[in-house]
């Protein structure tokens, strides 16, 4: 398990200090820190159909990007390119541990785990991105430029699928080593060029905009059928004018669609829905033969551990009658008696079935546990397996 340190700070300074205000160095942030993963495996992983991944080159400032699956690696020269995979945390394990110690940010904002590989030279030129990101040294070393937010700086398109933006004034301006940590608040420039080959890993963060939670939560009301109310208006006065939209007619239309989003129990169920659901394919392995709850019951030992599948997005909310839980887009209604067992589904990667056991005697939480192993997206190991 990899130990965060953030300089002399607690993870509450940071939060009420720098959380989406400014960006910050921080230096040895894992020490003695060893490389979840070798750039031959993420080269492998860039091979796979269900991986997304990116081959960014830079030679004489003609900026080109490719993108996978990869059948070869060409194009990954010995000067100025970039290999980047995103979502290793879905598809290694090793890798997915470097996501623990970021934690203390809520599940539900955290996102995946981006690796990149860069020989001398080798970046994505500079640009801004619109959520949190650390970015954590591996192997070798890369030179960083950071500056704060600047409406005025200019974005451009160097291809169809590259955004960059004008030069910017750095307010850090540092060669990152092995377990120097960068933290990039949203709208902050930023650019990294690889000083030579190059290995970083960077844990970005969710930050949905109005019309994706907009559009989202209509679709959600027309999968479910719900939002059928319909606009009336039995205190119609006469009008002088019949081509008018009165403003009581508008705050009519307001208070309608208001209602919906004012409506708890609805807004909950979508958020978790929504909030939940990976971006990326997952290497989930559901059983050959499923559990019946009962026999699962039976089969457990309370000396194994319950391993969350890497990528695995699980969240919870609390209302004053039950428990939703949701998990990779699926969520279920439990008794407030589960409390328990949902907090240690969702908090912690892994947990041993011994903790678990009580709150397997609940009938809908073991069900719900009982599928959730079925699919693949939790998994029982022997004790001494992860060891």
């Amino acid at each position: 398990m990899y130990q965060l340190t953030i300089n002399d700070l607690t993870t509450t300074q940071f939060l009420k200090q720098y959380w989406q205000k400014q960006p910050l160095l921080i230096k040895r942030g894992f020490t003695h820190f060893v490389d979840p993963i070798e750039p031959e495996e993420l080269a492998g992983l860039a091979m796979e159909e269900a991986i997304e991944s990116r081959l960014i080159t830079n030679h004489k400032n003609d900026w080109q990007a490719y993108h996978g699956p990869f059948e070869e690696f060409t194009l990954l020269t010995d000067t100025n390119s970039t290999l980047l995979v995103q979502a290793v945390d879905h598809w290694h394990p090793s890798s997915a541990m470097l996501i623990e110690p970021f934690r203390f940010i809520p599940n539900w904002r955290i996102d995946d785990l981006m690796v990149s590989y860069s020989t001398p030279g080798g970046g994505v030129g500079p640009h801004l991105d619109q959520y949190d990101v650390f970015i954590i040294q591996g192997q070798g070393k890369r030179h960083w430029r950071v500056g704060m937010p600047n409406p005025s700086l200019k974005q451009f398109a160097q291809n169809k699928s590259l955004l960059q933006v004008e030069q910017f004034d750095a307010i850090i301006d540092e060669v990152l080593e092995p377990g120097d940590i960068l933290y990039i608040p949203p709208g902050c420039p930023h650019e990294g060029y690889a000083v030579e080959n190059a290995l970083n890993y960077s844990v970005g963060f969710r930050a949905p905009d109005q019309k994706d939670l907009l559009s989202s939560f209509a679709d959600y009301l027309i999968d479910n059928e719900l939002g059928n109310k319909r606009y009336s208006d039995a205190d119609c006065d006469q009008i002088s004018s019949v081509g008018l939209i009165g403003d009581t007619e508008i705050d009519s239309v307001q208070t309608l669609m208001k209602d919906l989003l004012e409506n708890k129990e609805v807004f909950k169920h979508w958020f978790g829905t929504m909030i939940s659901q990976p971006k990326h394919d997952m290497d989930l392995a559901p059983l050959d033969e499923p559990f019946s709850h009962d026999a699962l019951f039976d089969y457990l030992d309370p000396a194994d551990t319950v391993v969350r599948a890497g990528g695995v997005r699980s969240v919870y909310q609390v209302t004053p009658e039950h428990i939703i839980l949701s998990i990779n887009g699926e969520t279920y209604c439990l008794p407030a008696t589960s409390l328990t067992g949902v907090k240690l589904l969702t908090d912690r990667s892994c947990f041993t079935v011994s903790q678990i056991k009580n709150a397997l005697n609940c009938m809908e939480f073991m069900k719900v546990f009982t599928k959730l192993i079925n699919e693949g997206t939790y998994y029982l190991q022997e004790g001494d397996e992860l060891e």
